[in-house]
């Protein structure tokens, strides 16, 4: 399967704030989505980086309740890591785990197409290993 496959089912629309926001907009968008991560645009609506709930958390650890007054400029990852839509969902896991992420953005020739996480992940590693598994049931009963 490959990753565009996940954004087909799952969707491709991408939640994003700007890097001047705060945080305590950005974790109201989060909560409000029920989501783990958000894009951060620039001012030319590229890709700045990505807010995720470990950033927040990580600033909260340092700073208390003010981390919630800081922007997201400063709390974010920048140059996040990226994937393509051809990419498999092996090449997936595997990304993820070296670069111990849980949330990727799917580009293709600069353009953000969706956003993947872990949890889309396994969720089509499990649908696959259900469908091998029914079909070695098949098999064996015919």
């Amino acid at each position: 399967m490959k990753v565009e496959q996940i954004l087909q089912s799952k969707g491709t629309e991408v939640y994003a704030v700007r890097e001047d926001d705060a945080i305590a907009d950005a974790v109201a968008l989060l909560n409000d989505k029920n989501i783990g991560a958000v894009l951060v645009r620039d001012d030319k609506d590229g890709v700045a980086g990505i807010l995720s709930e470990r950033d927040v958390v990580r600033r909260l650890g340092e700073k208390g309740a003010d981390a919630l007054t800081l922007r997201v400029k400063d709390c974010m990852t920048r140059d996040p890591f990226t994937c393509s839509p051809d990419a498999s969902v092996d090449d997936l896991m595997a990304q993820m785990t070296e670069k111990r992420v849980r949330h990727l953005p799917v580009t293709n020739e600069g353009k953000v197409l969706g956003v993947v996480s872990i949890g889309d992940v396994v969720k089509r590693k499990i649908e696959q290993a259900e469908k091998e598994a029914e079909a070695l049931k098949e098999y064996i009963a015919s």
